[in-house]
């Protein structure tokens, strides 16, 4: 695939350079110039340009040499320099998928000032650390960073490569996908190396969760996978006492532009439980009839020792910050125990909870679609049987009610 700028037809009007998503044209001397390292061949330039100057050349290639690929690799998400849970599910899975193909497991990072975090990870079971530090990474931008691991990829050529579907992994891992001209298997419950081919074998839940896919990538490389959160167990550190290799990755200056800058970060949240980390989520929907309601929620979920979830219709009425919210558009949480209160389930909200342990359900609605997927149902208003429920476990654990 190539990209040209005819010059008897380029004027250097700049319409160009401001499509670009890339930032990856400039205008010299009255033409555009395309910086081919930062194109990603999306055509926006091809449709902005009124005088047809630019243009895509496809070519018949011939098939590559997926030979030359080696290696499992796991990304490793951090926030303010502390690792996702979600990595440490990976590095389990991850080591035994590079068992299976006689391969090194590297985990991947990307930030700034991240030495705390690479040692962390180097005292889990993986061969190396590859430590990718700039000052423009310290906050997460997914232009900045799609860019910079899709460039680690194509020169490391790793076999697998494995993310969490979390918000930052759904975000950006498709743009790394693109950019290596490879597939992506979102939401993945289940990875597996087959006997006879070699290939990872992604299994993930589809038409909410009514029929298991498993697909496969056998033409192109890496096989790139994001894996939902709690699906694989957390792995232990070394017990050896070894530590992996920590590889200092070489900056590209011109691979941090973007087109967006990060003034300040508001937390919206003051709990401190985060949604996707607990093993217990008590959620309210429009049911529950009053934004203030949610202190009911609120109270049984603090009894139960668990965290605070929520319908995207409350969300979306500003009854609750969007941080709560469950369901495709939100997050998706995989707890031992998840309590819908006033909750419909649609499929977008199963979507995101449908995966989890136990589920009760409290609806006045016997025919809501959240009883076909709970394991525990109670038909009735959620105003009336939540405070019974909240009442009935401070008695149960000796708290005066």
């Amino acid at each position: 695939m190539a990209i040209r700028v005819s010059e008897d037809k380029c004027n250097g009007c700049g319409l160009c350079v401001k499509s670009c998503p890339q930032a990856a044209i400039t205008v010299d001397k009255g033409h555009a110039i395309i910086d081919v390292d930062l194109c990603s061949y999306c055509g926006s330039c091809v449709s902005a340009c009124r005088f047809k100057a630019i243009a895509i050349e496809i070519e018949k290639q011939a098939q590559e040499d997926l030979g030359q690929y080696k290696g499992v690799w796991v990304y490793g998400e951090q926030f303010r320099g502390e690792i996702a849970p979600v990595v440490k599910e990976l590095i389990g899975v991850g080591r035994q998928l590079a068992d299976d193909r006689g391969c090194e497991l590297s985990v991947v990072i990307l930030g700034n000032n991240l030495d705390a975090a690479a040692a962390d990870l180097a005292a889990y079971p993986v061969d190396k650390v590859l430590l990718y530090e700039a000052p423009e990474l310290a906050s997460y931008d997914g232009e900045r960073y799609s860019r910079v691991l899709a460039d680690i990829v194509r020169s490391g050529k790793p076999e697998i490569m494995l993310a969490g579907a979390t918000t930052q992994g759904r975000s950006f891992m498709s743009q790394v996908a693109i950019k290596a001209y490879t597939g992506l298997t979102a939401d993945c419950t289940g990875l597996s190396i087959g006997k006879d081919d070699g290939l990872l074998y992604q299994t993930r839940p589809a038409y909410g969760g009514n029929v298991m896919a498993t697909i496969l990538c056998p033409y192109t490389r890496p096989q790139m996978a994001t894996v939902r959160h709690k699906v694989f167990p957390m792995s232990p550190k070394r017990l050896d006492g070894k530590t992996a290799e920590i590889v200092r990755l070489d900056v590209k200056p011109k691979l941090m532009t973007s087109r967006s800058e990060i003034l300040d970060f508001i937390d919206l949240c003051e709990s401190t439980v985060n949604i996707v980390d607990a093993d217990i989520i008590v959620s309210g929907g429009r049911g529950i009839g009053d934004p203030a309601n949610f202190a009911m929620i609120e109270e049984l979920a603090k009894a139960l020792g668990g965290a605070v979830g929520a319908s995207r219709a409350a969300v979306d009425a500003g009854w609750i910050p969007y941080c709560h919210q469950v369901g495709q558009t939100g997050k998706t949480v995989c707890p031992k125990l998840y309590i819908a209160c006033g909750i419909s389930g649609a499929v977008q909200h199963q979507a995101g909870m449908s995966s989890s342990d136990i589920i009760i359900a409290i609806n006045k609605d016997p025919d809501a679609p959240i009883f076909q997927i709970a394991n525990f149902g109670f038909v009735g208003d959620c105003l009336e049987i939540v405070p019974m429920l909240t009442k009935r476990i401070k008695a149960l654990r000796g708290v005066a009610v």
